[in-house]
């Protein structure tokens, strides 16, 4: 693993194609999807043996102690029933999986907005840095994306947190999302998660927001795991560098993919869930392609192509989210906050 990662990190420094980069991007988030299963059936194997060897007699004055237990996913609330008419996942087959896009689609919002306020709270970033990433969102939503304000959103991004610890990002993702999960997820997209899981299927968030905040997302909804944005560090310190680049529309096919190819699942077997039209490629590469809570340029595409379609909005709720404000500030999050710079949703 850290030989490969070294690898990927030699990569991400040379001048490389924007398919090249997406590529690497879909293969570094496949690549630390997978080492973190490997940990936790690690950490599951040394639990199981812990339970299973008998304990040596404790000294008489001091007193017997439980083996340690693995912490059970914490699940934000009652899980509701799922609308009738979804496509219901086959119990045991373990070629299938479902990918879930986060952000409008599990999430209320943007996961990196939320994320960005509490590192905004921490002094991490400015009034003013708010002031001129709100308003490039601002353009990037009216269609006027222009690629100088991406690469100045990025760079100034991940300037923010280089040489800063990892850690230190990653207990702010606790206390962000210990607050905001429960209230923050849509209960019928819940709901589908839960489906899947229930017919013993992986279930896998994909998102563009950074990798530390999609794990706890994930394991807070007890979901197998997360594909996100790698942001390079070493020595469990920042470098200020992604590696490949964001997570976003072909890149999170790409993930897919790699994810597929290394965990041996049958694509047509799987389903993916998504509300942009920035993860057609994604949608596309499964066999059962949902829309949810969709902007209208997926609407449309889904129309066509005879994808199944579940809004779980109010007319008033589905008006507000995303607000340019809100992603401004999500565009310093974490050591890829850069991906708000490119995860704007396209509103027709």
């Amino acid at each position: 693993m850290l030989g490969a990662m070294a690898a990927l990190r030699r990569l991400t420094q040379a001048r490389r194609s924007p398919t090249e980069r997406t590529a690497l991007a879909g293969e570094a988030a496949a690549e630390a999807a997978e080492a973190d299963l490997q940990q936790a059936e690690l950490e599951r194997a040394e639990v199981t043996h812990a339970e299973q060897t008998p304990a040596e007699p404790a000294p008489a004055e001091s007193p017997r102690t439980e083996p340690a237990r693995a912490e059970a996913p914490k699940k934000p609330g009652r899980v509701p029933k799922a609308p009738a008419g979804d496509h219901t996942p086959t119990p045991g087959d373990h070629q299938a999986a479902a990918f879930f896009d986060c952000d409008n689609t599990i999430l209320r919002g943007a996961a990196i907005f939320y994320l960005g306020v509490g590192l905004y709270r921490r002094k991490f970033f400015t009034r003013r840095d708010v002031a001129r990433f709100a308003w490039q969102q601002a353009w990037f939503r009216l269609g006027a994306e222009d690629p100088a304000h991406i690469a100045d959103a990025k760079d100034k991004a991940l300037s923010l947190v280089a040489g800063k610890r990892t850690a230190e990002v990653e207990q702010i993702c606790e206390e962000v999302f210990e607050q905001v999960i429960a209230e923050k997820i849509w209960p019928g997209t819940r709901a589908l998660v839960q489906l899947h899981l229930d017919a013993g299927q992986q279930v896998w968030l994909v998102t563009a927001a950074p990798l530390e905040a999609a794990r706890i997302i994930a394991r807070r909804l007890g979901m197998t795991g997360a594909l996100g944005t790698v942001a390079e560090a070493v020595d469990g310190v920042y470098t200020g560098r992604l590696v490949g680049g964001l997570l976003h529309g072909d890149a999170k096919a790409a993930a897919v993919r790699a994810l597929a190819r290394r965990e041996q699942l049958e694509l047509s077997h799987c389903a993916a869930f998504s509300d942009s039209a920035n993860d057609i490629p994604m949608l596309a590469l499964v066999g059962h392609p949902y829309v949810v809570n969709p902007d209208a340029a997926l609407r449309r595409h889904a129309r066509r192509m005879g994808w199944r379609v579940r809004d779980f909005r109010t007319g008033r709720r589905a008006a507000k989210v995303g607000l340019p404000a809100a992603a401004g500030l999500g565009v310093l999050a974490g050591g890829t906050a850069a991906a708000i710079a490119v995860r704007r949703r396209r509103r027709a």
